[in-house]
C-alpha cells in the first residue's frame, strides 16, 4: 500500500466543507482543516502511485472548494 499526505489549498470559506466530503471518500484515511499556508491536509492511500493519482485527480482536486494540491508521497 502506498500512502501520501495531500496538501490543499480550499477557496474562501470552504475548507470544512473540503474536509467533510474528503473523510467520506474511499482512500482518504483522514482530513483535518489546518493552518497555515494550505487550508486542508488529507492523508490518502492507494495500492501503487498510479491509484495515488488517480485519487487525487478524480476525487480530491473534483471536490467542491478544492483551488490547489500538493502530494507528498510517503517514504519507508
Amino acid at each position: 500500500m502506498v500512502r501520501a499526505y495531500v496538501l490543499i489549498s480550499a477557496t474562501a470559506g470552504k475548507a470544512l466543507e473540503v474536509v467533510s466530503k474528503l473523510r467520506g471518500d474511499e482512500g482518504v484515511v483522514h482530513a483535518d482543516a489546518i493552518t497555515g499556508e494550505y487550508d486542508v491536509i488529507a492523508e490518502v492511500e492507494a495500492p501503487d502511485i498510479a491509484g495515488i493519482g488517480k485519487l487525487i485527480v478524480e476525487k480530491v482536486q473534483t471536490a467542491d472548494g478544492v483551488f490547489k494540491t500538493i502530494t507528498c508521497l510517503v517514504v519507508h
